[in-house]
């Protein structure tokens, strides 16, 4: 047998070993006080179930604080490379290290999404490319079901003043539809990369529903995620200044070089928590 046969049969013995091998697994990046809830929750006006994933703040555990609570969803992008579909947010080592900086702590809810019916959940407005609007029907599932459940089994700061909601992309436009449709249950929402595009609807929305004026509004994108992106978001911008919501109450970054990722939205998660609880930035 020549060298060069010798050689080539090595090579194909490794590469089929690698293919037996398969990818590496991933393994659990959560950290400890992030538990996935015991049952799937029922959504009853879209007969379907969901699982619910919960952060506590590090003192939970030896104190009987109450905490306020963000809403968020694409719940398995949040906090585990496991279950992420393109690296996760790293929403608890963020509010783990906020913690430990400047004491501030909040309970986060991670609501899945249902990748079969992500789209059309987290618009209540139809999309001819999509489907039909299911948005409204995701929302009563989370202020009907989800948040009382939270409030009653965990020590929560209930109200709206301390009960905000957060997502990107689908998950940005269903926040800004949720700030302004339950106004007595939301009070601030982190609007990451919003999907705009997805329906003009939400611009009439948006003038005819018009937010509270203590609402805080988080508004973030990136350089780089296309022209359409940006024009919507200018043009969001515009509407709510034109509306007269409070500029104290708005807060609109443009990342440079920022795309459309999880890498962008977990590098400004935390400045938009401490933006939307008004809280000091950490150093």
């Amino acid at each position: 047998m020549s060298k060069k046969l010798i050689i080539r049969s090595i090579l194909l013995i490794f590469a089929l070993f690698l293919c037996a091998c398969g990818e590496p697994e991933k393994t659990s990046t959560s950290t400890g006080n992030v538990q996935v809830l015991p049952y799937q929750f029922i959504m009853p006006e879209l007969d379907r179930q969901r699982i619910i994933r919960l952060y506590l703040p590090p003192s939970y555990q030896d104190s009987d604080k109450r905490y306020p609570v963000i809403y968020m969803h694409d719940g398995q992008n949040l906090f585990d490379d496991m279950t992420a579909l393109a690296g996760e947010w790293g929403v608890d080592e963020s509010l783990n290290q906020l913690a430990a900086k400047m004491g501030f702590e909040v309970i986060v809810i991670g609501i899945d999404n249902a990748a079969k019916f992500r789209m059309t959940e987290l618009s209540p407005w139809e999309n001819k490319r999509f489907g039909e609007a299911q948005g409204k029907q995701y929302m009563n599932f989370i202020v009907e079901v989800v948040k009382p459940y939270i409030d009653t089994n965990f020590r929560t700061k209930a109200d709206r003043l301390h009960t905000a909601i957060m997502g990107s992309s689908m998950g940005g436009l269903i926040s800004h539809y949720g700030v302004h449709a339950y106004p007595e249950v939301f009070s601030k929402a982190g609007i990451f990369s919003p999907s705009y595009w997805y329906s003009q609807d939400v611009f009439a929305f948006t003038q005819f529903q018009k937010v509270r004026l203590d609402a805080r509004l988080y508004v973030m994108y990136g350089d780089n995620e296309g022209n359409g992106m940006i024009a919507d978001t200018h043009k969001m911008q515009r509407q709510l200044r034109h509306q007269g919501h409070p500029r104290q109450n708005t807060l609109f970054k443009r990342v440079p070089n920022g795309e459309h990722n999880e890498q962008l939205w977990r590098t400004e998660f935390t400045e938009a928590v401490q933006w939307l609880f008004q809280q000091e930035p950490a150093f």
